[in-house]
């Protein structure tokens, strides 16, 4: 089987195109403005807004595009954001976490409702969806770093709370704040780490093997994600080879 709890991990490849590159970029904007916007300017400071930039970096954004989008958000013409989260249920009973930022609250929640609604699926009421998941961090590292003498050791003693080996490299679970932590624990003991970000871990999943209702879920889930406003997608379904 394959998959995991976040959509991006598992939503099939696409060509990367000027138009695709452009909606990474609008979507690191907002993640940098509304971490500026919770708390402060300062990446030393601010967890979320260095977990932003470094997306950002991974997008290969270019350095004048982030200043630009630093110096914008932290002006007093500034354009007012706010994240919004939706839970709902997809096809075949999969559930979905929905994490947006948006200039318009009535806007986002009208069209998630809409989408959900064409996709047979429906938004649920706060906390009928949450619980089903559990707030972590992850920590992603490549399978020749994962093989290296005391990465496990580097990891446990970073306190990690899983490791998990896969195929093309291994992932490292930790505690909400403690992912930056760990990341630079690692770090500092020459383990070279792709990416950091948070996530939701589903408790149970939801194993799917049947094609067409294989369609029908990655329908919705691909229709959300091209939502604009749409930051964060987290399922509990996997697809079955």
């Amino acid at each position: 089987m394959s998959g995991h709890s976040k959509w991006s991990t598992i939503k099939r490849k696409k060509a990367v195109t000027d138009a695709k590159k452009g909606k990474e970029f609008s979507k690191i904007s907002r993640m940098i403005s509304i971490a500026i916007k919770e708390k402060g300017a300062s990446p030393d400071t601010n967890l979320s807004l260095r977990l932003a930039l470094e997306k950002a970096k991974e997008a290969n954004m270019p350095s004048e595009n982030i200043q630009r989008i630093m110096k914008k958000w932290t002006g007093d013409d500034a354009v007012q954001l706010e994240t919004l989260q939706f839970e709902g249920y997809g096809p075949h009973g999969v559930a979905i976490i929905v994490d947006c930022i948006t200039d318009s609250r009535n806007r986002t929640s009208q069209e998630m409702k809409h989408c959900f609604s064409k996709h047979n699926g429906s938004v649920a009421v706060p906390g009928s969806v949450l619980w089903m998941f559990d707030r972590c961090g992850k920590v992603f590292v490549s399978a020749e770093t994962a093989g290296t003498p005391f990465f496990e050791e580097h990891a446990i003693n970073a306190g990690a709370q899983d490791i998990r080996q896969e195929e093309n490299g291994a992932i490292v679970i930790t505690k909400p704040d403690e992912l930056y932590q760990i990341k630079k624990h690692l770090e500092d003991n020459g383990i070279a780490v792709e990416r950091a970000e948070f996530d939701y871990e589903p408790k149970n999943v939801i194993v799917i093997s049947d094609q067409e209702q294989k369609k029908q879920i990655e329908d919705l889930l691909e229709a959300l994600d091209d939502n604009e406003d749409v930051q964060e997608l987290y399922s509990n379904v996997e697809f079955a080879e």
